[in-house]
């Protein structure tokens, strides 16, 4: 354990760096290609600043509920349709409604919660390819770095919906699942929104990495549930939300 000394250096050295961090920020911010050869005080202070901005938004909301799915208009056009009304539905029952801000079924998620009264908040992420808001928001942020965004996204709900997508939402499961099994964060409703998408994934989970690896336990399996309705996952939340 650190001593008080040596916990005094580090706040000071930190509170040297954020200074230093806020007076040389560049305009144009250069990505981190590689590990850097010195501490760049600017981007220190801009990740420090991204998260202090991201608790700010996420701190008014009691409840929540956590959109995830494709930004494309890829997907039957039920999807988006299931995404705006349980979005509606959970808005009318004081969910705040997050998602990343954008299109597909992010924007339908926060039409739903626009429509029905609610708050809708998009937690972006700045990318070279320009990811327009939604016009369906009540508060948006953007952020610079994936990984603060992140946190943000697992510190936001109460509930975790995921809708078909890409390498994005699996990513966010993974992600989610992961802190709860190793209870980082507290056990949370998990919804997995659509049979013919999820399930092979879910056959993948239980026959590769606990029948044939036993890198799961069978009860790592439960952390999440499988519904293919509005009324399933609705159901589901209101009887297991523990906050």
């Amino acid at each position: 354990m650190q001593n008080l000394s040596s916990i005094n250096d580090t706040a000071e050295r930190l509170a040297n760096a954020v200074h230093e961090g806020h007076r040389t920020m560049p305009e144009d911010r250069p990505l981190l290609v590689c590990k850097p050869k010195k501490i760049e005080s600017w981007r220190i202070f801009k990740i420090m600043a991204e998260f202090i901005e991201g608790f700010d938004i996420i701190r008014h909301y009691d409840r929540a509920a956590t959109f995830f799915g494709s930004t494309r208009a890829s997907l039957k056009d039920e999807m988006y349709v299931y995404a705006e009304e349980l979005a509606g539905r959970l808005a009318k029952k004081g969910f705040a409604v997050v998602t990343g801000g954008s299109s597909g079924i992010m924007q339908a998620a926060n039409k739903g919660a626009f429509e029905a009264g609610g708050a809708s908040v998009g937690l972006n992420v700045n990318l070279s390819q320009v990811q327009e808001y939604n016009p369906y928001l009540t508060e948006k942020f953007g952020f610079d770095h994936f990984f603060v965004r992140k946190v943000m996204l697992t510190y936001a709900s109460e509930v975790y919906i995921y809708f078909p997508g890409g390498f994005g939402t699996l990513d966010e499961f993974f992600e989610i699942v992961t802190l709860v099994q190793s209870k980082k964060i507290r056990k949370v409703p998990i919804i997995l929104f659509g049979a013919s998408y999820w399930k092979p994934l879910l056959v993948f989970i239980e026959k590769t990495l606990l029948q044939e690896c036993a890198a799961i336990d069978e009860s790592d399996m439960k952390l999440y549930t499988l519904v293919d309705s509005v009324d399933e996952a609705y159901d589901h939340i209101i009887a297991n939300i523990s906050c």
